[in-house]
């Protein structure tokens, strides 16, 4: 095994796959980037994760870590001047010795708040979409079988004052509620991680599965998969769902039985929307793609340019302060309590071009 060379520059380890340097840096972004330190792994990271090799060469040197690599407690323990891992794909996957990392006092941080916005509002017009049937009115009117006035709205609502329901309201949950409170609905939230007062402080009732999907007229699946909801919302607890209301699938797939939803929506049970789906890309012969009263979303919600370039920001505003010993700031620590509960599949390329 080759050895790195020793530097008196902190060594930043770039790893970064499934994204890229070019896909999260503007060119201003990535020389601040490259100017924190001696980047390795620039050139060598472009077509899928570092060689196992060459991560174990410069372990030694490592200050931070930019990536998902793989890092069990050997491999920390080979890694002493190790500050902080920087994952930027967006999930805590069990890929990390994280009590290993507590214990030294290394940094794990993550990049999921900058998709939260940008999903934020998708899940709004979605929401919006399916109550007033816009998707649908223009199939119809292209197909020539448009209907006008009252009676093109036969099953359309205003969401103003409705029943509102969350499951799950971290990051995501937190950017919605400000979009939907000028409909100012009754705003029902289920989280078990939140204390009732603080759902309160958010403007939301603090309210169990069952309410929230048996009086809600609008709700929002937001929870990420944990160890304990993966697949929490299965065919007995759907069909709870109101017949008039509709149903947002808006996180990961993995928390609901994805075949009873689709087969609800195809019965006319309710309407729904999803962004995720169990296997990305999909298959070309999914049953969803034949639904009527579902809309699909290529999981798209938070793939905005925009979005994955304030990736790069965040990685080198709170990489510049850890490395000025001060306490990172835009970026989500990982926690003892909760980051190895977290089940959710690890994300896919979003380069252009790709079919995620």
């Amino acid at each position: 095994m080759t050895t790195a060379t020793p530097s008196a520059e902190p060594v930043i380890l770039f790893d970064p796959w499934p994204r890229s340097a070019d896909l999260i840096f503007s060119p201003a972004m990535r020389a601040r980037f490259q100017a924190q330190g001696q980047v390795v792994g620039l050139a060598e990271s472009g077509g899928g994760k570092l060689p196992t090799e060459f991560v174990d060469a410069h372990l030694a040197q490592a200050v931070a870590i930019v990536g998902q690599t793989d890092m069990d407690a050997q491999r920390i323990a080979r890694a002493p001047q190790l500050r902080a891992i920087i994952n930027v794909e967006g999930n805590f996957t069990q890929n990390i010795d994280y009590e290993a990392c507590f214990a030294r006092g290394i940094q794990v941080l993550g990049i999921a708040p900058v998709f939260a916005q940008p999903v934020a509002e998708m899940a709004l017009g979605m929401a919006i979409d399916l109550a007033r049937g816009i998707t649908r009115g223009d199939q119809l009117m292209r197909a020539g079988q448009e209907q006008y006035g009252l009676a093109g709205n036969r099953n359309a609502f205003s969401l103003h004052g409705q029943a509102m329901g969350l499951i799950g309201c971290g990051n995501l949950g937190r950017a919605l509620i400000p979009l939907l409170a000028p409909f100012r609905p009754r705003l029902l939230i289920h989280d078990p991680w939140l204390p009732d007062s603080l759902v309160r402080e958010l403007g939301g009732e603090p309210a169990g599965l069952e309410q929230v999907l048996g009086q809600s007229r609008v709700i929002f699946a937001l929870a990420g998969v944990t160890e304990q909801n993966q697949g929490w919302l299965d065919r007995d607890r759907l069909s709870t769902i109101r017949g008039d209301a509709i149903f947002l699938l808006m996180s990961r797939a993995g928390i609901v039985d994805f075949d009873a939803l689709v087969d609800l929506v195809a019965q006319g049970r309710f309407r729904a929307a999803t962004d995720v789906f169990p296997v990305e890309p999909a298959p070309a012969d999914l049953h969803a793609r034949q639904v009527d009263g579902l809309l699909l979303s290529a999981h798209r919600a938070g793939g905005l340019a925009s979005a994955l370039a304030a990736i790069g920001e965040m990685v080198v505003d709170d990489l510049g302060l850890i490395l000025a010993g001060l306490p990172p700031q835009r970026l989500q620590p990982a926690r003892r309590e909760t980051v190895g509960r977290w089940r959710n599949a690890p994300g896919r390329s979003y380069e252009p071009g790709t079919r995620l």
